[in-house]
Order: structure tokens, then C-alpha cells, then sequence
């Protein structure tokens, strides 16, 4: 099964899941930060994997449909945590940031504990803050945007 049709047939929880560690691993880390700091407690929790650095293969398509090829390497940060219940949070994130891939780990256990909570006053504001960051580097993009008009001359006798 491709990765195409694998997430058009994933559940919508899983779909949930990864938008949530997607949206962690793209906010910044001061913005993690200053909700940590409000959480009026956390769960007791453990360390599966400590916050560690290492290298990911980075895929691409032609065209976006075409076959996959290597593109390269990236460096990429990743951490697990675990409560007493059995619950797994997951942080993954690009670069060499261990307190962010923490701080998303413990954030991906507490919206499985608690989504209500922590997806309108965590998630959702991360989330709108990234599309408009997106959608402002598009705009500048397509300013700067050159179109070429090939003039053809006529044929001279």
C-alpha cells in the first residue's frame, strides 16, 4: 500500500494525531514554552527516549507524483514519553532542538489525556499562527514572481 492511499484510509483519530504532532513540531519553541509555563500541573510521566539528535532521510517526487527518489539527510530531533496509565507522547522535530521535541512529547501525552482542554488553547492558536506565517512568505513569494512572454517573430522573405 502507498503512503498516498494509506493516509486517505487512515481512522480520524490517527488523522488527529498527526496533525497534532505536525503543528507541535512546527511552532516555536518560546510559544511551547509559555504554555508550559501555565499548566497549573502535569502528569507524572517517564522517559522512554530522552530527547536525541540524529539524521532522517528526506524523500521527494517529481512533480509530486512521480516516483520517490532521496533527496538527502536532515537533522532532526526525537523524544518519547510515558505516564503511569501507559499513554505515549511523541515529539519529532527538525534541527538540533531537544527542548522542543520535549516539549512537543509531553504536549502530544496531554491531548490524549485531556484534547478539549489543550487542542483550543495549544493547538489551534499554533496552528493559525503557522497558516498565517504560510500564507504571508506565499504572498512576498508571489510578489517577486517574473512572468516571461516569448515574443515569435514572423518569418521575413
Amino acid at each position: 500500500m502507498s503512503n498516498d492511499s494509506a493516509l486517505r484510509e487512515s481512522s480520524p483519530e490517527t488523522r488527529q494525531r498527526q496533525r497534532v504532532i505536525s503543528v507541535l513540531a512546527r511552532a516555536d519553541t518560546p510559544s511551547l514554552e509559555r504554555y508550559y509555563s501555565t499548566l497549573p500541573q502535569l502528569p507524572e510521566f517517564r522517559f522512554i527516549r530522552q530527547p536525541e539528535c540524529g539524521l532522517a532521510l528526506v524523500r521527494g517526487r517529481m512533480g509530486g507524483t512521480g516516483d520517490a527518489f532521496n533527496v538527502g539527510e536532515m537533522t532532526m530531533t526525537r523524544c518519547a514519553v510515558e505516564d503511569e496509565s501507559g499513554v505515549r507522547g511523541f515529539g519529532y522535530v527538525s534541527g538540533r532542538k531537544r527542548r522542543h521535541a520535549e516539549l512537543a512529547a509531553i504536549f502530544d501525552l496531554l491531548l490524549q489525556l485531556d484534547p478539549a482542554t489543550h487542542e483550543a488553547a495549544l493547538i489551534a492558536p499554533l496552528e493559525q499562527a503557522w497558516l498565517a506565517q504560510r500564507d504571508d512568505e506565499s504572498r512576498r513569494a508571489a510578489a517577486t514572481k517574473v512572468n516571461f512572454m516569448t515574443m515569435v517573430r514572423g518569418e521575413s522573405e
